[in-house]
């Protein structure tokens, strides 16, 4: 008999890594694939990986989704109950630099799972998408908006991908949860994220560089309601969109970087940028279907989880200190 588990992809990225903490927690066997590529400083994934270290609950491969001769080994040897799929390449500016490799990662990779979910019939993907195909809508942003003007490749690719899911589930019945994460923030979070460099850089002393005025602002989603809300989503919907996000008025970025000198009891030097035609100005989630369909709902608030970020970054200050932007 094979072993059931859980496939994991992303297993050592941000909400990668949360997410097989808590499915662990929680009595499920997991297999986790990551490539370990240098988008960022791969300290920081290695980290999160040394903190998952010691489960026989937990096997973690270090490989790529878009090989699907190495997902076919894994399909062969496990009989998975479901696949939660977070490898993905992030971050809206860069995909402007390199579009290839996020239309490589975030379609092709997806589509391989898909097609070995179908030949092995595993019948539940969660798949991860994003806020950033809210662009240009009224807020909040709900589920049912017609996404059809992604402003960059990155949020180009992650639509390809929801509609491949969605074709899956037509023609064969693949159970499917798109959730659309809004921006995730918390401990050991990515060094190309702002929150991330804003602490560091203040501490340091060193210039922050703010795209814009500071006046745009996000809704922020700490990252163990994140992971929750992703397990959650394992229930079989049919096919559901389903938002990840805080739900409450969007956090000026302005406001984050003067609770971060609060926290610091340090001012920020700001060196000013022109804003990114790529970024969004606010992103803001409504979350009733997230309520309503996984009962589920964030229970950490923005500056909770911004004074748990800063605990983190002062009490892994060295290691910080290492970690390249």
């Amino acid at each position: 008999m094979k072993e059931k588990r859980i496939l994991v992809t992303g297993a050592a990225g941000f909400i990668g890594a949360e997410t097989v903490k808590e499915l662990i927690e929680q009595g499920h066997s997991v297999v986790g694939i990551d490539n370990l590529n240098d988008y960022y400083d791969v300290k920081v994934k290695e980290l999160r990986l040394k903190l998952l270290e010691g489960s026989d609950r937990f096997e973690f491969i270090h490989g790529d989704i878009e090989s699907k001769e190495l997902l076919k080994v894994l399909f062969e040897k496990y009989e998975f109950e479901s696949v939660i799929n977070l490898a993905a390449r992030a971050g809206v500016r860069y995909s402007m630099e390199n579009p290839d490799v996020y239309l490589s990662t975030n379609i092709n990779g997806t589509l391989n799972l898909l097609n070995l979910m179908k030949d092995y019939d595993c019948k539940k993907i969660v798949l991860a998408s994003t806020s950033s195909l809210y662009a240009g809508q009224e807020m909040p942003f709900v589920e049912g908006l017609a996404v059809n003007n992604p402003i960059s490749p990155y949020a180009a690719s992650k639509k390809a991908a929801e509609v491949l899911a969605y074709t899956y589930h037509h023609l064969y019945g693949i159970d499917v949860s798109i959730v659309r994460f809004f921006t995730v923030f918390g401990p050991i979070g990515r060094p190309d994220m702002a929150l991330f460099r804003f602490i560091k850089w203040i501490d340091e002393g060193s210039p922050i560089e703010l795209f814009g005025d500071g006046s745009q602002a996000r809704d922020f989603t700490y990252v163990t309601d994140v992971a929750r809300g992703t397990i959650k989503a394992l229930k079989n919907v049919g096919y559901e969109i389903i938002n990840i996000g805080g739900g409450k008025n969007p956090i000026s970025i302005k406001y984050m970087i003067e609770k971060i000198e609060e926290m610091l009891g340090k001012k920020a030097v700001i060196n000013n940028k022109p804003f990114h035609k790529a970024d969004m100005m606010e992103t803001w989630a409504n979350i009733e279907k997230a309520e309503d369909l996984l009962d589920w709902k964030p229970e950490i608030s923005f500056e909770d989880g911004l004074k748990m970020c800063v605990d983190w970054y002062k009490e892994n200050q060295a290691f910080c200190r290492e970690v390249k932007l």
